[in-house]
């Protein structure tokens, strides 16, 4: 019988974990407690709460001239761009002022009169964000910009607790940020396990009991977005990342009507279709993006997302009967039948 080893911190408000199989490396977790204790250091340089991180100078700079930065944020910001031209603008690294709008910001729903929404507007827009890749450069060509990477920096966090592990040796094993940001590598440990377990932890975690030895990769749940008892299904991540999004947990009732706090930055107003959107992607940074956009975007987006590289996509989308859903695989997934 094998068994699966965690090490854990809290960092980017949620938690993070390595998981490996125990006894298979030496000085495994020793590696694995050093990988997340970067995590912290990349909030404080990535934070856009933190008035002293590098995005936070960037943000009061770039209006005024251009702003050099580390190999590191401007990678991020290109990747952002990048995905905001492949999803038609349903992903938005300036969409932070609608998010405030709507109030969330202050953790308090409110629906923002129609001027306020478009006093908001006004001041989103990846079209505005000049790169200048040989000199590293960002600049901002029109005053109110602000670039948020809450979107893809746990997602960047969990690529580079990958990248220092596979440095050590190390070619088995997980990493999460909060279970919306997945990342495996090689496979976990075989055991033995009855046939038809019930599925008990409704958020995205390796399955580490109660289930049939798998021959290579890592078994992923994905949680439903509105059943917490239930999975809409399962996910063999090999060597790939799987992001989700979704906005039921975070979201207030107005006039009958549930609003997230995922907006479309298109229309300035909350999602209002899909209820959960899943992506698997070679990195947990374009996972986390891409799955954002598709929460944005709905099934039409699913073509276009479909032609990237090495990228499948799950979308829940509501029933006809309250709390139920309908599932739309494109990751080769095993799902529920109670949910499907």
């Amino acid at each position: 019988e094998s068994y699966t080893v965690r090490v854990g911190r809290r960092a980017m408000a949620c938690q993070f974990e390595i998981c490996l199989n125990a006894g298979q490396y030496e000085h495994a977790a020793e590696v694995a407690l050093r990988a997340l204790e970067q995590v912290a250091a990349l909030e404080e340089r990535l934070s856009f709460f933190r008035p002293e991180s590098e995005l936070a100078r960037l943000n009061r700079a770039a209006a005024d001239a251009p702003v050099e930065l580390s190999d590191e944020l401007f990678a991020l910001i290109e990747l952002g761009l990048a995905v905001h031209e492949q999803t038609g603008g349903a992903f938005d690294l300036t969409a932070t002022p609608l998010w405030e709008a709507w109030g969330f910001a202050a953790r308090s729903g409110r629906v923002p009169s129609e001027s306020e929404l478009a006093e908001a507007l006004d001041r989103v827009g990846s079209r505005w964000v000049e790169l200048d890749p040989r000199r590293r450069t960002v600049r901002f060509l029109k005053r109110g910009l602000r670039l948020n990477l809450g979107s893809v920096g746990k997602g960047y966090a969990v690529d580079r607790c990958a990248a220092m592990l596979l440095e050590a040796g190390i070619d088995d094993f997980l990493v999460h940020g909060g279970y919306s940001s997945v990342l495996a590598r090689g496979s976990q440990a075989s055991w033995p396990a009855p046939e038809t377990p019930p599925p008990t932890d409704p958020r995205a975690e390796p399955t580490t009991s109660g289930h049939r030895p798998v021959a290579g990769g890592w078994l992923v749940g994905v949680r439903h977005p509105v059943r917490n008892d239930r999975r809409v299904g399962q996910v063999r991540l090999v060597d790939r990342a799987l992001g989700t999004s979704g906005s039921w947990s975070q979201s207030f009732r107005h006039e009958g009507k549930r609003l997230g706090h995922v907006i479309d930055p298109r229309t300035g107003r909350p999602t209002a279709g899909a209820l959960l959107a899943a992506v698997v992607s070679p990195s947990a940074a374009e996972a986390d993006a891409f799955s954002t956009a598709l929460l944005v975007g709905g099934e039409e987006l699913l073509p276009s997302l479909l032609g990237q590289p090495r990228t499948g996509a799950l979308l829940v989308l509501p029933a006809d009967r309250a709390e139920e859903a309908r599932v739309l695989n494109r990751l080769g997934a095993r799902t529920s039948p109670q949910s499907a």
